[in-house]
């Protein structure tokens, strides 16, 4: 699979830029704490996006990017609860996430549930 064509890693690095300058406006207190920690989440999923490309057998590489999706909404939320961002960024930030969770979400059944009479249905698992 090429990278060029994985719409998810696209949609990741929109995320990744969103959040890079909604983090810029958090307290210089928190740019080094919970600031970093969502960024280091954010490569993390762009890594194991990348990974889950290359591997032959994908399901675990793609349920370790859907706790790390569940940890960057916990990580927001935490922003959102300590005043860090408002309610419309807040709105607008959960919408990318939540995007890329579907997508995520797609392609993590496609993995589980390959369509019967695929040649090469191992592929995916």
């Amino acid at each position: 699979m090429a990278l060029d064509s994985l719409q998810i890693l696209t949609k990741l690095e929109e995320l990744n830029q969103y959040s890079h300058q909604t983090v810029m406006l958090f307290p210089k207190s928190e740019r080094h704490v919970l600031a970093q920690d969502i960024r280091n989440t954010l490569a993390t999923l762009i890594h194991l996006t990348i990974t889950s490309a290359k591997r032959y057998y994908k399901k675990t590489t793609l349920q370790d990017m859907d706790i790390e999706l569940e940890y960057l909404r916990v990580l927001i939320r935490m922003s959102r609860n300590l005043g860090y961002i408002n309610d419309h960024k807040y709105e607008v930030w959960s919408g990318h996430v939540s995007e890329v969770g579907r997508m995520l979400g797609g392609w993590l059944k496609h993995v589980r549930d390959p369509k019967p009479g695929t040649q090469d249905s191992r592929a995916t698992t």
